[in-house]
């Protein structure tokens, strides 16, 4: 699945010289797991080929990273997260200010205008949808809206969704179980997604904390369906799991990238944005990953499982919506009590 990268071994100016004569490393924040596996070899290896700066990667929840913000002791050098935690780290003035316009290898113009904000940018776009056990429901067979999810009874079986850990329970998809439509959304009414929430809780065999333990449970069989991350689930699929997407409503999210203030190699941290948002990386990658780039000049390599056959566009745009991050900024906090309280109930 990994497979080779296409002009990795194109040279690149070497335009971070601090410590040149020693081996360099960049600590970098990532979500781990399979993510690290594919990033490795489609990015962090041939970074390094190209610079010499070997990419650490390092587990930080958001708590960890803003306590370190606050003691002035800031562990890592750039961020590689969701959307939505950058901003809230933007919020609290963690971030410095990104400027684009000086990248050497990619032209900001070609990155989606959506993506770009003052402090962090947006690496790539993925979904949280339904995922489900092949052996359980084969193609077709099985729910095709999240009402039908909620039906334990016309379709039995345990399941599992986000847990507040993860970073966000799916209020949305319990919203849109209780009939409100995708573009009626938000603001969330809080009470009602936590009642519809109570109607598939008898089914839910664990809240999952992390993208890697949602998809290890589907593909394990624990659960044979899942609200999970869409790159999650296709690594799980390339690597022979028995397992099948269904994106009707699925929540389109994404990734970013934001470079700490505090960050002991800010240089090298904007060097390696610029690198990994690259057309010919950007195409590796994810490519390898499934997900889709936000480099308008990577989108021929989308892989077509993530394209609507009848649109000719992404799932994400023919059958999905933006998750709001500002709504979930701003109303976190107050999610979080509820979910605390509903989970005691």
């Amino acid at each position: 699945m990994l497979g080779s990268l296409a002009g990795a071994s194109v040279a690149l100016p070497y335009f971070w010289t601090r410590r040149a004569e020693a081996a360099q490393q960049l600590t970098v924040r990532t979500p781990g797991g399979a993510y690290d596996e594919v990033k490795r070899a489609t990015v962090y290896e041939p970074f390094q080929k190209a610079t010499g700066i070997e990419i650490v990667p390092v587990a930080a929840t958001v708590a960890k990273l803003l306590a370190m913000h606050r003691s002035g002791q800031m562990e890592v050098d750039l961020i590689d997260t969701g959307d939505d935690v950058l901003l809230q780290l933007d919020q609290a003035g963690a971030l410095e200010p990104l400027d684009l316009k000086k990248f050497k290898r990619t032209n900001p113009d070609d990155i989606e205008a959506t993506v770009k904000h003052k402090a962090f940018v947006g690496s790539f776009n993925y979904a949280m949808l339904m995922g489900y056990h092949t052996a359980a429901y084969p193609k077709g067979k099985e729910p095709k809206s999240w009402a039908e999810f909620w039906d334990i009874k016309a379709f039995p079986g345990p399941r599992t969704l986000a847990d507040m850990a993860s970073g966000a329970p799916d209020l949305e998809f319990a919203l849109l179980a209780d009939g409100v439509a995708m573009d009626k959304l938000y603001p969330l009414d809080i009470p009602r997604a936590f009642k519809s929430l109570s109607r598939v809780r008898p089914a839910i065999t664990k809240f999952w904390d992390t993208g890697a333990l949602s998809a290890q449970m589907l593909a394990d069989k624990e659960v044979v369906l899942a609200a999970l991350w869409s790159t999650r689930l296709g690594v799980a699929i390339d690597k022979g799991a028995p397992l099948g997407a269904q994106w009707n409503q699925n929540a389109v999210l994404g990734q970013a990238y934001g470079i700490p203030k505090g960050s002991k190699a800010s240089e090298a941290a904007f060097t390696f944005i610029d690198f990994s948002l690259s057309p010919e990386i950007q195409a590796a990658w994810l490519k390898a990953y499934k997900a889709i780039p936000v480099n308008q000049k990577a989108y021929p390599a989308t892989s077509p499982e993530l394209m609507d056959p009848d649109t000719k566009v992404p799932w994400t745009k023919s059958k999905g919506y933006v998750r709001d991050i500002v709504w979930w900024s701003e109303n976190r906090t107050k999610v979080n009590a509820a979910w605390s309280k509903w989970l005691a109930q």
